[in-house]
């Protein structure tokens, strides 16, 4: 196996802490559930249809945490290969580049090199995952930004 491919499977090369849910709660048991069917080789439209009797909205939160999961991991297996100096750009190639904008430090869209532009978009995903008023952890408890009309 090449040395690239031994580090896309490193568990330890993510780029940050894999967030978990706890154990015993239905967050937990819904990503079970998302993880056994997207593992069991079935029809992708059906692995992600809401489970009858859930709520929508942690099924939503469940596979949003998942995916920043999976692009931490994808990341983290380039991070060591992409500097400021040999990525002082963050672009989608050559005709895309994109610019980081937050209102508190930066205030208009600014140029940033790729990994710096990564670490902020991370820092920024995980703040929201982390907002109980838009993923709260109790059930039943309602979503800004995920309810429906």
């Amino acid at each position: 196996m090449s040395i690239a491919l031994k580090q896309v499977f490193n568990k330890d090369k993510t780029f940050r802490p894999k967030r978990k849910f706890e154990p015993g709660t239905q967050r937990f048991e819904l990503h079970k559930r998302a993880q056994a069917s997207l593992n069991s080789g079935v029809d992708l439209k059906a692995a992600v249809q809401l489970p009858n009797g859930e709520d929508q909205n942690d099924w939503v939160a469940v596979h949003v945490v998942d995916f920043f999961n999976r692009i931490n991991l994808i990341y983290g297996t380039i991070c060591e290969f992409c500097t400021e100096r040999t990525c002082p750009v963050m672009s989608g190639g050559p005709k895309y580049e994109y610019r980081w904008q937050d209102d508190l430090r930066y205030k208009k869209p600014t140029a940033l090199p790729a990994p710096q532009y990564m670490n902020l978009l991370m820092d920024w995903i995980e703040v929201q995952i982390n907002n109980e008023d838009i993923f709260p952890t109790s059930v039943g408890k309602s979503k800004q930004g995920l309810e429906e009309p």
